[in-house]
């Protein structure tokens, strides 16, 4: 007889985590899944495992960094002085460009009590005062008035080993928008000195809960990848689950109750228009659009056992992808949308495992560990995050394919860390994991040097979904 963990395997793989740490507590007859009753005891199980204490959902999240790199590369983010007539912008734009550099765990910023001279162009650096504080790097600039109320942002960065500079240029923007200006800025200055382009200006997804009992209420939001300017998408007094992004940041999909069972959705963001796009009988799970927008892949288990699907978004057409006795779920698309990497408990154990996207036989992909599931795949498709569980640990791993043979590394501490979800450069990981009886998310670099986390001052956060990159 199947732990319950397979119960929720079927649903969805962020559940299958939850109910695998009930593990052998609950068991339920052999593999004979009735879809209604399993869909009963998943809702009543979610509901007792969310910490749902009171929040304000439209809080952003806060950001505290837990972890450091030793060998981060110096570099000094100068204060940039406002240079203008008229009121000074709110946004410290040199404070965001440091705190993101920060966090990626690539970079060591100098702290601003530390600067000795404070130049804001390239004509007033003196290179050899940047040279005794041991920069690598240096970044000035200044904040200037521009037409129609807006400010013109001019920064320049240095070389200060070879008193060369790297990168001179202005962006312009109104107020409100002034922490995308820094954002962008922070990106420029990763992808100049680093050879990577930055994903500081992007967005992540999640779900918060709050209330008790029948008082429950669930939110998927959108925020900054640093939790700041948060929006609410849905509102809804049933789960809210598995949001997954369109690659031109534009919708979301994602899993809803609302109708008593489960259903997929895709919403677009800016204006609230959405669609039903699943609502058959039985399981309806685990949305990935794949790399063109055009198709979606998903679980269904309307034919009787939880099968990969792939609809045509444009005719709503199905494929079905997998075709055997075990348990698929919780696709995600290759790079070059030519195959679907899922998880499957048709070993006995749930493992990753990557079929063509035209369907056919499917080979298994993990081998260590005794749970992997929740694959999240980097842009270049060399790297695999799951979330990997041996005992009663659960932690987020990563198998690196770009040296020849498979390397694993572990990312995370455990023990309840879950539903992994690269950046668009994969430089990092987010993930969610449980702290003090609530839910928070956690973004760790991808040599796990660096964490940081993101949490909720009076609530619980989980599901997250680290978005696509911005058109520049």
């Amino acid at each position: 007889m199947p732990p319950a963990s397979a119960l929720v395997f079927i649903f969805e793989t962020t559940l299958t985590a939850k109910l695998l740490r009930l593990n052998d507590s609950l068991m339920d007859p052999p593999m004979i899944f009735r879809p209604r009753r399993l869909v009963a005891l998943v809702f009543v199980l979610l509901i007792a495992l969310l910490p749902l204490a009171a929040l304000a959902q439209e809080q952003g999240l806060e950001i505290d960094i837990v972890g450091g790199n030793a060998a981060a590369l110096p570099i000094a983010v100068v204060p940039m002085a406002y240079q203008g007539s008229a009121a000074a912008p709110e946004t410290d734009v040199a404070a965001i460009v440091r705190a993101d550099l920060d966090r990626s765990g690539q970079f060591r910023s100098l702290p601003e009590r530390d600067m000795v001279e404070r130049p804001t162009r390239g004509g007033e650096v003196n290179y050899p005062t940047w040279r005794l504080l041991k920069q690598d790097f240096l970044v000035v600039g200044r904040v200037l008035d521009a037409a129609g109320g807006g400010y013109r942002v001019e920064y320049e960065l240095f070389d200060v080993a070879k008193q060369q500079r790297l990168i001179g240029f202005a962006m312009t923007a109104r107020s409100s928008a002034m922490r995308d200006v820094a954002h962008q800025i922070a990106d420029a200055i990763y992808e100049k000195i680093l050879g990577v382009r930055g994903a500081f200006w992007t967005r992540i997804a999640y779900v918060t809960a709050s209330g008790t009992g029948n008082g429950s209420r669930y939110a998927l939001m959108v925020a900054d990848a640093d939790g700041w300017n948060p929006q609410v998408v849905v509102r809804s007094g049933e789960p809210l689950l598995s949001p997954a992004w369109s690659p031109d940041g534009r919708k979301l999909a994602y899993v809803s109750f609302e109708k008593g069972n489960s259903a997929i959705y895709v919403q677009d963001i800016s204006t609230g228009a959405r669609d039903l796009l699943a609502s058959f009988r039985g399981i309806n799970s685990g949305p990935a659009f794949s790399p063109d927008g055009r198709r979606l892949a998903l679980t269904l288990s309307k034919g009787g056992n939880p099968e990969i699907y792939v609809m045509d978004l444009g005719s709503k057409a199905l494929t079905r992808i997998t075709n055997q006795s075990g348990i698929d779920t919780a696709a995600v698309w290759s790079p070059d949308g030519a195959s679907l990497y899922f998880t499957s408990d048709r070993g006995g154990r749930p493992q990753v495992y990557q079929v063509s996207a035209s369907g056919g036989g499917a080979s298994r992909v993990s081998f260590q560990g005794s749970y992997n599931s929740d694959p999240s795949i980097s842009y270049d498709g060399k790297k695999i995050a799951v979330a990997q569980g041996n005992g009663n640990n659960y932690r987020i791993a990563m198998l690196d394919r770009s040296l020849g043979s498979p390397r694993w590394s572990m990312l995370s501490p455990g023990s309840l860390d879950e539903s992994p979800s690269f950046a668009p450069n994969a430089s990092m990981v987010l993930y969610a994991a449980k702290e003090g009886g609530r839910g928070v998310l956690y973004a760790v670099s991808a040599d796990a040097r660096v964490r940081q986390r993101l949490v909720l001052a009076n609530g619980d956060v989980r599901e997250p979904a680290w978005g696509p990159y911005r058109q520049r």
